[in-house]
């Protein structure tokens, strides 16, 4: 079994070099990552200058791209032939609810699926580097058992979030469906130095909504949260009463 390893955190992320040893362990591993941090780039991809693909060792690559930009250049030049599945990770922080858009640790493995790939995305809930080499076996009996061939149907992506707590305090794994959230006070508004005016995206406060079956409730409760995802974005309850309108009279 081939495993293309890659990530939005950059190449030597410390989450990337414990996802490359959990994967080795499965089948072989090839790495194509981006040169630096990438997070919240979504499902870009670089169109208005060149790309350059550095290796960095046997079967690793670095790119000055996004991690979709990764993907398509592992797939369409760097393999000889395409892997068995895409896994991206290990992100740190959490890929949960409408995060999941934006997301370029999700976007790598839709991207695989786009392609053809099965892919799994993997992203640890908070911000303790040292917690996620404790869940090496644990991950690793997981992926092992998610990662066979012929197992995905051709559309499925399963987003995996790990609890920010040590892993031998987890208490199972449960297959959920995507949380809401909202951020509250998550612009800023400031003068540069100069004294105009700029805005700074992030920080705020996090609320969480939805049922007991979703991903944040999963891992607030101390459980690996699995969820299953696909590309098709279309609204298909809504057809027939969108095609009531009679939007071509």
């Amino acid at each position: 079994m081939k495993i293309l390893c890659t990530n939005d955190d950059g190449l030597h992320s410390p989450g990337l070099d414990a996802l490359i040893a959990i994967c080795s362990g499965i089948g072989q591993v090839v790495c194509v990552a981006p040169d630096r941090e990438q997070s919240a780039t979504s499902h870009s991809l670089t169109l208005h200058r060149p790309l350059r693909a550095i290796p960095r060792g046997p079967d690793r690559w670095q790119v000055d791209g996004t991690p979709t930009d990764c993907v398509v250049l592992a797939l369409g030049a760097l393999l000889p032939a395409p892997p068995d599945f895409v896994v991206a990770g290990i992100n740190l922080g959490p890929n949960m609810g409408e995060d999941v858009l934006y997301s370029g640790t999700v976007a790598a493995a839709m991207e695989g699926l786009i392609l053809g790939v099965p892919g799994v995305a993997v992203s640890f809930a908070g911000n303790e580097h040292d917690l996620i080499g404790g869940y090496r076996d644990r991950l690793g009996r997981l992926l092992e058992r998610l990662l066979q061939p012929g197992r995905f149907p051709a559309d499925l992506l399963l987003n995996i979030n790990l609890p920010p707590i040590p892993a031998d305090r987890v208490r199972g794994v449960r297959v959920t469906t995507l949380g809401k959230r909202v951020y509250a006070e998550s612009l800023s508004r400031m003068r540069d130095p100069w004294g105009r005016e700029i805005f700074w995206i992030g920080g705020g406060r996090l609320d969480w909504s939805g049922g007991d079956d979703v991903d944040f409730k999963a891992v607030e409760d101390g459980y690996v949260s699995v969820t299953p995802l696909k590309a098709d974005l279309t609204h298909h309850a809504s057809l027939e009463a969108v095609r009531a309108w009679r939007l071509g009279d």
